[in-house]
């Protein structure tokens, strides 16, 4: 079979989305390089940063372009300048498999579908990282749900065709996904993105597990992101 890779017009953009980002950032890109490569472009979305994130990213990626802070228009204001018939959002803790590129075009090439998402792994020392993954994988299969830790990918047509993400404050990966989800359920790869496990560690696996269980059941029965975010005592910079 011949490289998707090498066809001309299905390229992949990967849109990074970062704030305060200058300790990660650089080895984030540095991963990302055997990809740009190939031929992927790479993208990174500041949202403000008041560190050097945008002069670590320079040099390493094909665009760096400065948003309104907030994750999901930084990766609205990061597609819109993207050339690839293909994206894909991903966080600057997260690690993509290094073959992502040929994964990512070969699902949406044999699915027929429009979006998908990677399994995910969390990185970090307690076991029940472990366990809270394989539930996340488990539970997106059933759903067709993805969160932004599963490096959502998607065509580019499909994402301008559900209007980019919502400019919510908290949950826009679950809104995103409620939305292609109309289009065409998500196409899954079993090979694993690697997140951080920081936010887990610092708040405590059980007590974030609960915390973010009430904030979806909320957020599905009506409630306001913005009070949600509030709830979460959301920051930008600590997503």
């Amino acid at each position: 079979m011949r490289d998707p890779r090498s066809h001309p017009g299905r390229r992949l953009s990967i849109v990074m989305p970062v704030l305060d980002e200058a300790e990660r950032v650089a080895g984030a890109l540095e991963a990302l390089s055997p990809l740009r490569a190939r031929g992927v472009e790479i993208i990174v979305v500041d949202g403000g940063s008041i560190d050097a994130t945008v002069e670590k990213a320079k040099r390493l990626a094909d665009l760096v372009i400065v948003a309104p802070r907030g994750r999901a228009s930084q990766m609205n204001a990061g597609a819109l300048q993207a050339q690839g018939d293909a994206l894909l959002f991903l966080h600057c803790d997260t690690q993509l498999p290094k073959d992502a590129d040929r994964l990512i075009l070969e699902a949406l090439a044999r699915s027929g579908r429009v979006w998908g998402r990677f399994d995910v792994e969390l990185a970090g020392r307690p076991f029940m990282l472990r366990v809270v993954a394989f539930m996340m994988n488990r539970r997106s299969r059933l759903t067709g749900i993805a969160t932004g830790d599963q490096a959502i990918f998607m065509r580019s047509e499909a994402l301008a065709k559900v209007g980019f993400y919502p400019d919510i404050p908290l949950m826009e990966d679950i809104a995103i996904s409620k939305a292609l989800k109309r289009l065409t359920r998500p196409v899954a790869i079993k090979q694993h993105a690697i997140a951080s496990g920081r936010r887990f560690e610092a708040r405590g696996v059980f007590t974030l597990i609960l915390v973010m269980w009430g904030l979806r059941i909320a957020y599905w029965a009506g409630a306001d992101p913005d009070t949600l975010a509030r709830c979460y005592g959301y920051a930008p910079s600590s997503r």
